[in-house]
């Protein structure tokens, strides 16, 4: 049983996804950001106190010296009490203490510093590893979003691939409703006209015969052959439109010759043909399809470019046949991958899918348009004029 996917409703999934993940990437690299603004302070701060530290050591050693000093003075003074007046014993025990309180402040100072070294350091590590973890996050986030846009992209092409197909035999309905109603049209203001009136004047030309009025009736009579051959050259183009039957008996380049000739004169347009390789007989499948495709190329160029000249240019190889169809028209705005393409650039698309080939459309305003496709010469597959 197929499963019905409802691509919009994926679309949206997706979107909301991305989002998500986008949202949750600006707070990570916020957390990271801030992480890194404190690990700037705690850096600065750190190296302020091992400055401390330094500065305070070489105070420390100086009163640790004259400390010792002091200590070997009341020594002195203790072992010769007798000696020495009640003053002076009383400014050395003086100074060995006041040395001995500030030896003990400076240590504790010390102590504190290093303290909070070590609590600094351990914050800094903490920190490098938030700011790596955030960052590896915030990569492999990267990576999602890439892959979920990557996977959004293609659904949306999937989308309108999907919606093209949908769209594209309703489309070929109306193309041959359109087609059978030109064909109609054409018959009924052209040849049918004409039959019209080759009748009446053919039963003119009788009445007159009947009169006696033979050189009236034999010029009426060759003005009706003349109609009569006209009105064969208009059905003979109408079934040239509808499928060359040229390409059967004599082959692609000389149907396209011809096609090209007609082309320049009906349109009032310059038309230049170019082959290149060795001419052969392609498959019925490839001629007509490359008949088909010059010639939508053509009429697009007469009905919508506005062109003066165009060239044709087609080249024969052992594995493919390129063609090419460059006007030097108004040009469009061609996006290959948004937007609901023509019918006809459409038709082409589909008649080189069938047959495993490429086309490729560039075209730009007041540029002209370039139509180029290649046919690989491979078994045939069965097309649809």
């Amino acid at each position: 049983m197929p499963l019905n996917i409802d691509l919009t409703h994926l679309d949206d999934v997706l979107k909301k996804t991305i989002s998500t993940v986008e949202g949750s990437k600006g707070q990570i690299f916020d957390i990271a950001e801030q992480a890194r603004q404190e690990s700037l302070s705690a850096t600065q701060e750190l190296e302020r106190i091992q400055r401390d530290i330094t500065d305070l050591l070489e105070s420390n050693d100086r009163l640790e010296e004259q400390f010792q000093a002091s200590r070997r003075q009341l020594a002195n003074v203790s072992r010769g009490f007798e000696r020495y007046e009640e003053a002076d014993v009383k400014q050395v025990y003086d100074i060995a203490s006041q040395l001995q309180v500030e030896l003990s402040i400076a240590r504790e100072k010390e102590s504190h510093l290093r303290t909070r070294r070590d609590s600094l350091e351990r914050r800094l590590r903490n920190l490098e590893g938030t700011i790596e973890k955030a960052d590896n996050i915030m990569a492999q986030m990267q990576f999602v979003l890439t892959f979920l846009s990557g996977e959004l992209e293609n659904i949306n092409i999937a989308f309108e691939s999907a919606e093209e197909r949908r769209m594209f035999p309703m489309q070929i309905i109306q193309a041959q409703e359109d087609e059978r109603k030109r064909v109609a049209r054409d018959i009924h203001d052209g040849p049918a006209q004409s039959m019209a009136n080759v009748v009446v004047r053919s039963e003119f030309a009788e009445r007159i015969l009947a009169q006696g009025r033979i050189e009236e009736a034999q010029q009426e009579l060759k003005d009706l052959k003349e109609t009569v051959r006209n009105t064969l050259g208009e059905v003979r183009k109408i079934i040239f439109d509808l499928r060359p039957m040229a390409l059967d008996d004599l082959g692609l380049i000389p149907t396209l010759r011809k096609y090209v000739d007609d082309f320049g004169q009906r349109h009032h347009i310059g038309v230049e043909l170019i082959t290149g390789g060795e001419e052969q007989r392609l498959p019925s499948t490839v001629e007509v399809v490359t008949f088909r495709m010059i010639q939508e190329a053509m009429n697009n160029a007469a009905k919508h470019a506005k062109a003066d000249h165009v060239l044709v240019r087609l080249t024969f190889s052992p594995n493919c046949v390129n063609g090419e169809v460059r006007d030097d028209g108004i040009g469009f705005e061609y996006k290959k991958k948004t937007g609901q393409p023509s019918f006809g650039i459409m038709g082409m698309k589909e008649r080189m899918k069938l047959l495993r080939g490429e086309v490729e459309i560039e075209s730009s305003p007041g540029e002209g348009t370039s139509v180029t496709f290649t046919i690989p010469l491979q078994a045939e597959v069965g097309i649809v004029s």
